[in-house]
């Protein structure tokens, strides 16, 4: 490593960032859900931004963005995505990608090191139209069929008319090139108050889990709410919520020491308040980063299902939605961000899980992969109100040029 080396440039990194922050602006945050113009604007910004660190790329037949260097030596991938969730905060993704941008701006004009940065922006992490689209599309992980069954799950506009509305059909799609990266490094805010609460300016992710979700299905019996006595009642949503206690009454003994369960989204038919719903559905979502522990949960649910059908009154389906296998991240990369943290941040650092599901788990799928979390003020995270101090934005892009140059050293 050079002794005279160049750092991240603080007031450039919150430059950027309030740049993206203005398009599509929500109260104190953003809502740039992906191919509105306010992400189609934020995709331009970055290409344009590219030959600042000696990049070339442009907008990929599925909203991708790789901006890739004739430099020799190795390269790095670095970077995250630009939509955010409905009405959510400035951080989540853009931070990413500005020190993404930033280490290459950084490392790639610095002529006493061989090798670049790459920098993507990775299109629909957040899952307006399926999880993980445009990474899941560079490992090959998205068929042509995948894209045309894709709908927003706000508007039910069909991904290709997305496409189209933004220009961006028939561009063929960016697929990884085998060899080409040593690795990929992503940033992001943490989404919890862990490092806030503790002091610390770093998490170095040790783990991303695995997001398993399900809709159960009860059915019953429609019938009048006046009139149906309670001892011959089939009530689907009475079911429905009673399930959902005994999930929580169960679970905790097979679970391991960071699952997490939700139940999301609760639907009742006919839903009136005076009809007995003879339907309900609900949306569940199993997270933990040990498959172990994934299997054991699942087949606790079908256990509680079969007991739920052979008991009465209603029947109960389950219908797996998704799956996702967990990563670990390479553990010398982390080392690297550890070593970085020590140098620029007093070593405030501590490694952690992420309990959150990212880009960076599908690039582990092809390549060695790390990631790195600045604090979250008051953890708050998908909300308007998400926020990181300045300082702390700073010392983050210091750390992750510097876990950069260090990757790339070897």
């Amino acid at each position: 490593m050079s002794d005279n080396r160049s750092v991240a440039n603080g007031e450039r990194v919150l430059a950027d960032l309030n740049a993206l922050r203005a398009i599509g602006a929500y109260k104190t945050g953003v809502h740039k859900p992906t191919f509105s113009e306010p992400h189609r604007q934020s995709l331009e910004w970055l290409v344009e931004k590219l030959p600042e660190a000696g990049l070339t790329g442009a907008i990929d037949g599925i909203g991708n963005i790789l901006g890739t260097s004739t430099r020799a030596g190795p390269k790095l991938l670095a970077g995250s995505h630009l939509e955010s969730q409905n009405y959510a905060g400035w951080l989540d993704g853009p931070l990413g990608v500005v020190y993404a941008l930033e280490a290459a701006r950084v490392i790639n004009s610095d002529p006493s090191l061989r090798g670049a940065v790459e920098v993507a922006a990775w299109c629909d992490e957040e899952g307006h139209f399926g999880h993980f689209l445009g990474s899941r599309s560079y490992v090959g992980g998205v068929s042509e069929a995948d894209i045309d069954a894709a709908r927003d799950r706000t508007t039910g506009q069909s991904m290709r008319e997305a496409l189209s509305d933004a220009g961006l059909a028939g561009r063929p799609r960016i697929a990884a090139e085998p060899g080409r990266h040593i690795g990929y490094l992503e940033a992001h805010i943490e989404q919890g108050d862990a490092l806030e609460t503790s002091g610390l300016a770093i998490g170095v992710v040790t783990s991303i889990v695995g997001i398993w979700q399900y809709r159960i299905n009860f059915v019953g019996e429609q019938n009048h709410a006046g009139t149906t006595r309670m001892a011959s009642r089939k009530d689907a949503g009475l079911a429905l919520a009673k399930f959902c206690v005994a999930i929580d009454a169960r679970f905790p003994a097979v679970a391991g020491p960071r699952t997490v369960w939700t139940t999301g989204r609760i639907t009742l038919d006919p839903g009136a308040p005076s009809i007995i719903p003879g339907g309900a559905e609900m949306l569940f979502q199993i997270r933990d980063d040990d498959p172990a522990v994934i299997a054991r949960l699942e087949g606790l649910l079908r256990t509680m299902i079969d007991e739920a059908n052979a008991h009465g009154p209603c029947q109960v389906t389950l219908e797996r939605l998704r799956t996702g296998v967990p990563a670990k991240m390479h553990p010398p990369f982390q080392a690297a961000i550890e070593a970085a943290s020590k140098a620029f941040a007093n070593g405030r650092s501590v490694r952690m899980p992420s309990g959150a599901g990212h880009d960076a788990q599908v690039l582990a799928t092809i390549m060695p992969a790390a990631m790195l979390f600045v604090p979250s003020i008051g953890g708050i995270s998908h909300h308007w109100t998400e926020n990181t101090a300045d300082a702390d934005i700073v010392t983050g892009a210091q750390v992750f040029v510097d876990a950069c140059r260090r990757i790339l050293a070897g």
